[in-house]
């Protein structure tokens, strides 16, 4: 904890999260850009983040959101890369590979949206049910 900025060691316990899922996710993202660099790395982690993803991941209720989360924690708690490639968006990566990472990503965000479809289409929990008499 205290690696947190200060500001973020002393919340108050009526602070409330981001409530749309779209921003958090774009915020995630953001400071996934941060980390393309050795030293934007290097600060992200000096910085405490994983404490604050870690805890938004075990509450986050969207998968996208979670999604977002994981791929972030994993550069963070991952090698850093060897020597030539520390910068993440100038890597070169081969062309088979590239097809093989866009296909995991469409099957990922197909499962995600089946996800969302079951979540919508589940019976409420709390909804009573009329009982045959």
């Amino acid at each position: 904890m205290e690696r947190l900025p200060v500001d973020l060691q002393y919340l108050p316990p009526d602070k409330q999260r981001e409530p749309d899922a779209d921003i958090r996710k774009m915020l995630v993202e953001a400071i996934m850009l941060l980390t393309a660099t050795a030293p934007g790395r290097r600060q992200v982690r000096d910085q405490g983040a994983y404490l604050v993803l870690r805890e938004l991941h075990s509450w986050e209720p969207e998968s996208d959101v979670r999604t977002a989360c994981e791929k972030l924690i994993q550069v963070l708690i991952g090698d850093e890369p060897e020597c030539g490639m520390e910068n993440l968006l100038e890597v070169q990566v081969p062309e088979d590979v590239e097809q093989q990472l866009q296909q995991l990503d469409h099957q990922e965000q197909e499962q995600l949206e089946r996800e969302q479809l079951e979540r919508e289409l589940a019976p409420e929990p709390w909804v009573e049910r009329a009982t045959p008499t």
